[in-house]
């Protein structure tokens, strides 16, 4: 989940395209963020009613970095390395 969103950002950094998460672990859609003209939004199949409000390109980010940074900070203190992570 970390490595594929920290994938998409370096590659919507020119064209912003919307982001759902892939992979074999989970449903696809469990993490949904997309575009409009009022701004990101952050959403989930499984409360398909629920969005986040609108933020910008730059606090998505911002937002994104911060979660990746908690999630390795956990990774290391179980003692696994988390190198393996890609950056955002």
């Amino acid at each position: 989940m970390i490595g594929g969103r920290a994938l998409w950002i370096q590659r919507s950094a020119v064209g912003h395209e919307d982001f759902e998460f892939d992979s074999m672990q989970a449903e696809e859609g469990l993490i949904r963020i997309v575009n409009s003209d009022d701004g990101w939004r952050v959403g989930s199949i499984f409360t398909p009613d629920f969005w986040t409000s609108h933020v910008t390109w730059d606090v998505l980010v911002t937002a994104i970095k911060q979660f990746d940074r908690s999630v390795r900070e956990g990774v290391a203190a179980l003692g696994i390395e988390p190198a393996f992570i890609p950056e955002p």
